[in-house]
C-alpha cells in the first residue's frame, strides 16, 4: 500500500474520534482481528518518515498507521508527536503508544495528561497509560478517575483495571478509588468500568480488607444500582472472581426473580 492509498482510506470527517472509539470500553485490551475483506495493513516502511512530514494531516495518518502495527522504530518520534500543535495528530499518537507500550513514554504521557487541554487527546493518554503496565501511571490515573470529563473517567477506570498484574500495593491502591467511582460517580459508564475493573483487580487479591471492601462494593451496585448495564458488569465480575459471598447474593437475586 503505498501513501495516497493509505490517506485515501482515511475518513478526515470523523478525524476527532480516535481509532479505538469502537472497542468497548470495559475490555481495553481486545487483540486486533483482520479478515479477509479487511484491507492490507500500511507498510511500516512508509508510515515511519510519515510521523516527521510538515504536514499535519501526514503525520496524523503515520500516527493512525501504528495504532495497528507494532514497530519499536516508531515510539521516540510518537513520544515526540504527544507535544504536536495539532489535536488530531496528539490523539493519533496517543493511541499509537497504547498499541506500542514502552517505558520511555510513560512520563511523557503523564506529562500530556497533566497538561493537554483537548479531552480526546486526554481520553488516549489515560488508555495508553493503562497499557504500559507502569506504577508510574498509577497516581495519574487515579486522579482523572476522579477529576477529568466522563470520556477520561471510564478510560481511567479500565486502565487501572489493566494494572492487576503490576504490583501487589498497586492493586491495593486502585481499589479504594475504584469503589468511590462505583458508588458515586454520576455517569452509568463509569460505573460500569469500575465494577469491570474491580473485577479485574480482585483477582489478585487475597481475602483482605481491600478484597472485602471491593466484594462489598460490587454486590450493593448490583442491588442498588438503578442502571441495568452497571448492574450486569457488577454481576459478571462477581462471577469472575468466584467470591462464595457475591456468589450467593446472585442466587438469592435470581431465585427472587430481581435478575
Amino acid at each position: 500500500m503505498n501513501n495516497n492509498d493509505y490517506l485515501n482510506s482515511i475518513d478526515t470527517d470523523t478525524e476527532l474520534e480516535s481509532p479505538l472509539d469502537e472497542l468497548d470500553e470495559s475490555e481495553p485490551l481486545l487483540p486486533d482481528r483482520f479478515d479477509e475483506s479487511e484491507p492490507p495493513l500500511p507498510d511500516p516502511e512508509e508510515m515511519l518518515p510519515l510521523l516527521e512530514s510538515p504536514e499535519p494531516q501526514h503525520r496524523m495518518i503515520a500516527a493512525r498507521a501504528f495504532c495497528e502495527l507494532q514497530d519499536d522504530r516508531a515510539i521516540s518520534h510518537l513520544i515526540n508527536l504527544l507535544r504536536d500543535g495539532c489535536p488530531l495528530v496528539r490523539v493519533s499518537a496517543a493511541y499509537a503508544l497504547g498499541r506500542n507500550p514502552s517505558p520511555d513514554a510513560v512520563e511523557p504521557l503523564i506529562e500530556q495528561l497533566n497538561g493537554d487541554w483537548n479531552g480526546y487527546v486526554r481520553k488516549g493518554v489515560v488508555w495508553a497509560l493503562g497499557n504500559c503496565n507502569d506504577r508510574r501511571a498509577l497516581v495519574p490515573l487515579i486522579d482523572a478517575l476522579k477529576t477529568d470529563i466522563s470520556a477520561v473517567r471510564l478510560w481511567a477506570a479500565s486502565s487501572l483495571g489493566q494494572m492487576a498484574k503490576v504490583s501487589y500495593d498497586v492493586v491495593i491502591s486502585a481499589v479504594p478509588p475504584l469503589i468511590q467511582a462505583l458508588r458515586r460517580d454520576s455517569v452509568s459508564a463509569v460505573r460500569s468500568n469500575s465494577a469491570w475493573a474491580i473485577g479485574q483487580l480482585c483477582r489478585e487479591l487475597p481475602n483482605n480488607i481491600v478484597y472485602a471492601g471491593a466484594i462489598d462494593g460490587l454486590i450493593e451496585a448490583l442491588e442498588e444500582d438503578e442502571d441495568m448495564g452497571v448492574r450486569e458488569d457488577a454481576k459478571s465480575s462477581l462471577l469472575r472472581v468466584g467470591d462464595p459471598r457475591g456468589l450467593q447474593i446472585i442466587e438469592d437475586l435470581e431465585m427472587e426473580g430481581i435478575l
